[in-house]
């Protein structure tokens, strides 16, 4: 199977969370952009966006693999969306396009809508988004050869269940969020094998507790 390099690039608290609103306060949150950066993935996964408007789901499924390219770029800012319902604004020729992943339960209505808004697609998978079929039409038919998950522990956990990551950049900032509830870099895994990494490289600094 063909399929891009796929790095999962986070920034957590020590204490393994990834909510956004806390990894920003702290330390080092800009080393985690100017560190993606470095990684020359243009083309980045992130979670589903929550829109301001959703649209209603309904009329005749897809029911099949297919894809459209309705922005031709070097780079897309890719969005998982199984069921279709995510408004968007129309692209105008931007350079990093959003390109929606979602399945073949998708209504050919909403497939409409982002062609109507010059939003490119793939849709794979019956129920939810096939990961590994999606993954090999944006190699195939896209021509991405690397990419960033920078999405939530869903998403990553997603492309990890699925043997897709190559690679994990995980920046660590020094402090601890200890609330119940937050997400980790990876959840949704249902083994209760831990999933074996060969560790790469490690840079360190000090940090003192005041």
């Amino acid at each position: 199977m063909t399929k891009p390099y796929i790095i999962v690039h986070m920034m957590t608290s020590i204490d393994g969370r990834i909510d956004c609103g806390m990894t920003a306060q702290l330390d080092g949150n800009s080393e985690y952009y100017s560190t993606l950066s470095v990684l020359e993935t243009p083309t980045r996964v992130s979670g589903r966006v929550t829109a301001e408007t959703e649209m209603a789901d309904g009329g005749e499924k897809l029911d099949k693999v297919a894809f459209k390219k309705n922005a031709t770029a070097d780079s897309y800012n890719i969005v998982p969306d199984s069921k279709g319902r995510t408004a968007w604004d129309r692209e105008n020729g931007s350079s990093f396009p959003h390109l929606i992943l979602t399945s073949e339960n998708v209504s050919k209505k909403y497939l409409d809508y982002l062609n109507d808004h010059n939003t490119s697609w793939i849709a794979a998978g019956k129920e939810h988004v096939d990961l590994k079929q999606a993954m090999a039409i944006l190699d195939d038919e896209f021509c991405i050869k690397r990419l960033a998950v920078v999405g939530g522990g869903k998403i990553n956990g997603g492309f990890l269940k699925a043997g897709l990551v190559d690679e994990i950049s995980l920046l660590i900032g020094p402090g601890v969020a200890g609330r119940t509830g937050q997400s980790a870099v990876f959840d949704g895994l249902t083994s209760d094998r831990s999933t074996p990494l060969t560790l790469k490289s490690v840079k360190s600094y000090a940090i003192i507790i005041k």
